[in-house]
């Protein structure tokens, strides 16, 4: 049976109390509606003012992470081994033991000091009094500050300082082995002496007129650390907003090329804006902000906008074009689809809100902002758009074009070849193909996702280009400092007043030992090595005595003169230092897991090994994390869809036709990041996600149309020709249009941006693609159920009454008919 061509309908046809209480609400009250709506637009678009965006080192933790609460439990007692700064100051015309490089040092290092948000006693350089040398003179072991007491520029304190730091142990840490260079070494705090925050982006900003102002000064400066990563990535948002100008524009003209009606397009561009202002107004109103993992989410709030938004405007173009008032188009159209569109935001809304699952605050404050943005387009796109296109309307070339092709309807002229083309996989032989095609694809994307890396697989900050200033400090870095900046610190906790206890330093001594073998380890520190330094100073530096002697007092004595930060007050906390040569996944997974097996075979009640501080350390529980969320945020994100899926179709058959494209885009956006590199990590774990949230919508608004014709007994071909004039070419529309709009983000020189505009386009495609050639295949073969005459009759009754309201029965049977066609 074939859906009845409708007939035009005027007002004084149109019963205003016909449809859901809700249309009724909305609809017969449309001026006040707009009321509301302008003045809470004008409230958060002031609101959206006060928003701000910086970032948190302690909101990237996992903080149920094991190691992260072994981190924070003994962070007071680690010496710097959180968010910290290395800024290297090199002499281009020579190397450290010059009178000028020195002096221009210790100002750069004063002003340092006075940083807001400086751990003050923590902060090491060369100036320090905390950088100490120890060494065995005649008089027996001495030490003291590297700077010597009568340092004043002259060849002979020159010497003495260099003599004191080939005696400090500080050349491949503090001193390049060069000794071209030094660093000064800068712990944070969380927060200011004022308890506010750190804003990271003024701090970058402070860190570069330090540079620009030492540079002039004959000086050459590199600077690493999580605070100017998130400074340069704030500091990029500028780039971002262009291309997200450019993304808007893009959508635009593509939106105006489909109808070529200027106050339809201005409308749905409008609401989608729309409820970008209002995202970003209720963000600052609940006190959060935005930080560089989430400033992309505003566009993603905009690119679901546009596609339903299209979809709204769609419809009620081809209402007016068969001969219906705009405001009456308006009502119809928000009847058919306002149930599948509702659905399919709360699809994206669930889809979102999985990810607080995720224990990392920052993704947590993401799926915050996508479900915000996500609740918004509720009432932009689906309340308020249709009630704006009930007194604007559309033009009437553009209405008269919309059904041209529709199948069942007069006004046909052609259907259109890729039309055809695109039925022809409704049928089993293009059925075959397609699943076939299907099931490679899926295949070869699982054999390449399971290649796929936790964690980093670059050097440096992979949110930044690789010849980014960054990353060429941090390359600076790691070619002249032996101990890097990626450090991982293993605790080693002891009962009070024992850390010196020759058991517990030989353990540390053999674990350190073994550590040193593993590829990706450069060095290490700790007081068990020291210990041996020490003992073989004592001996003249004869090296038969590099040894680790059981002599208990001999090791109290040289523990009393150790530096704190290989062990705390309490002297019931020591510290293992192990440098790697890179925080790469492999790397630490490889030093993580021989940690733990030499944990499992040393720990006793009074001795725990225990993983971990330092950048590396918190990296590798960070990764860890990521890695049991990954699997996590998939099963739940695919649940969710799944039930929402069955509450909107009430068939197990339709959804697995809706879920599986889903599940082969996600397969094969895996095997691209293997294919560019790309590791799941903080930035990159929602964007799954987020793809799986907006593909859906395509599958939903496709198979809405399909099943409700084919519960009135077309054919599976009518019924996909219907879909694909009704939704599916804005479906096509605005899964091309966003993929042009993000596939421009590949030219952002923030790789971040590049990266996630990349993968979202593939995804867009994807998704898109699936919805349009793998959905049919899969319906050929489970959507062909066998009506009997009684539920053909019904069916057909809901449908011929969502399409065309007799005027009398419309009256009578409002409320019913509308909740039983809705329900389609």
């Amino acid at each position: 049976m074939t859906l009845p061509q409708t007939d035009a309908m005027s007002h004084d046809k149109f019963d205003p109390n016909s449809g859901l209480l809700i249309e009724r609400l909305l609809f017969n009250h449309r001026a006040f509606i707009l009321v509301v709506f302008a003045l809470l637009s004008i409230v958060l678009a002031w609101q959206s003012s006060k928003l701000t965006i910086n970032a948190s080192f302690e909101k990237t933790l996992p903080t149920q992470q094991p190691y992260i609460q072994n981190y924070l439990t003994y962070q007071d007692e680690l010496s710097g081994l959180g968010n910290a700064l290395r800024v290297a100051v090199v002499n281009p015309n020579g190397s450290i033991y010059d009178a000028q490089y020195l002096e221009l040092l210790k100002q750069l290092s004063d002003e340092i000091f006075l940083l807001p948000g400086v751990d003050r006693v923590q902060m090491k350089s060369l100036w320090t009094p905390s950088t100490r040398w120890i060494g065995v003179t005649e008089e027996g072991l001495e030490g003291g500050p590297v700077i010597p007491e009568f340092y004043d520029g002259s060849e002979t304190s020159l010497q003495a300082l260099r003599a004191n730091i080939s005696r400090s142990g500080e050349i491949g840490r503090l001193v390049a082995a060069d000794e071209e260079s030094s660093i000064i070494y800068l712990p944070l705090l969380n927060q200011d002496a004022d308890g506010n925050p750190l804003d990271y982006a003024q701090y970058s900003t402070m860190l570069e007129a330090l540079r620009d102002k030492y540079q002039a000064q004959g000086l050459e400066i590199h600077i690493t650390g999580f605070t100017k990563v998130m400074g340069d990535l704030i500091e990029g948002v500028q780039a971002v907003l262009w291309f997200f100008a450019i993304a808007v524009v893009i959508a635009t003209l593509m939106v105006f090329w489909y109808t070529r009606c200027v106050r339809s397009t201005g409308l749905v561009v409008f609401a989608s804006l729309l409820a970008v202002v209002w995202q970003l107004g209720i963000l600052p109103s609940l006190g959060y902000d935005l930080d560089p993992y989430s400033i992309l989410v505003p566009f993603l709030v905009f690119a679901i906008g546009m596609s339903h938004g299209a979809q709204k405007m769609n419809g009620i173009m081809q209402d007016i074009g068969r001969g219906h008032d705009k405001l009456i188009a308006a009502r119809f159209t928000f009847r058919r689809l306002f149930l599948a569109g509702l659905t399919a935001l709360l699809a994206d809304a669930v889809g979102f809100a999985v990810l607080l699952m995720i224990d990392i605050k920052v993704i947590q404050e993401l799926a915050i902002a996508s479900s915000i943005g996500v609740a918004v387009l509720i009432f932009t796109n689906l309340i308020l758009l249709p009630i704006l296109l009930s007194y604007v309307g559309v033009s009437s070339k553009a209405a008269q074009r919309s059904v041209e092709n529709d199948p069942l309807s007069v006004e046909m002229k052609k259907t259109p070849v890729l039309w055809l083309l695109l039925d022809k996989f409704t049928t089993r032989k293009w059925a075959i193909g397609a699943i076939s095609v299907g099931v490679l694809l899926a295949a070869l994307g699982i054999q390449q996702s399971s290649l796929l890396k936790i964690g980093d697989l670059d050097q440096g900050a992979p949110e930044l280009r690789q010849d980014s200033r960054y990353n060429q400090d941090v390359a600076f870095m790691n070619s002249h400092y032996g101990a890097s900046s990626d450090v991982m610190a293993i605790m080693i906790k002891t009962p009070d007043t024992q850390c010196s206890q020759y058991s517990t330093l030989n353990k540390i001594d053999a674990l350190e030992w073994q550590l040193r073998q593993l590829p990706g380890v450069e060095s290490t520190n700790s007081l068990s090595l020291l210990s041996r330094r020490v003992m073989s100073g004592l001996n003249e530096g004869n090296p038969k005595w590099y040894d680790f002697v059981p002599n208990q007092s001999m090791l109290n004595y040289i523990t009393a003169g150790a530096p704190r930060g290989l062990y705390n007050d309490s002297c019931n906390l020591l510290t293992l230092y192990v440098y790697l040569t890179d925080h790469k996944a492999d790397t630490l997974s490889g030093v993580v897991e021989y940690v733990e097996a030499f944990a499992r075979d040393n720990n006793t009640e009074e001795v725990s090994f225990m993983l971990a501080a330092g950048s590396a350390g918190i990296q590798a529980a960070t990764n860890i994390a990521v890695k049991e969320a990954w699997y996590q945020m998939l099963f739940l994100v695919y649940g969710a869809m799944i039930i929402l899926s069955f509450i909107a179709f009430r068939s197990w058959k339709a959804v697995v036709v809706a879920i599986l494209p889903l599940m082969l885009t996600s397969v094969l956006a895996e095997a691209l990041m293997v294919q560019l590199g790309m590791g799941v990590k903080v930035a990159t774990l929602p964007v799954i996600a987020l793809g799986v949230g907006i593909g859906i919508d395509y599958a939903l608004y496709i198979l809405s149309i399909v099943m409700m014709e084919l519960r009135a007994g077309s054919s599976l071909s009518k019924a996909y020709l219907r879909a694909l004039n009704f939704t599916g070419k804005v479906v096509m529309l605005t899964g091309v249009t966003l993929s042009i709009g993000v596939i421009t983000w590949v030219f952002s020189p923030i790789k971040f941006q590049a990266d996630m505009g990349l993968l979202l386009a593939f995804m867009f495609l994807w998704n898109m693609l699936g919805a349009l050639l793998l959905l049919p295949a899969l319906a050929h073969f489970l959507l062909k159920p066998k009506f009997d005459s009684t539920a053909q009759g019904q069916c057909a009754e809901q449908v011929e009454l969502t399409h065309s309201f007799d005027a009398e029965e419309a009256s009578s049977n409002s409320d019913k008919t509308t909740l039983k066609a809705s329900s389609l």
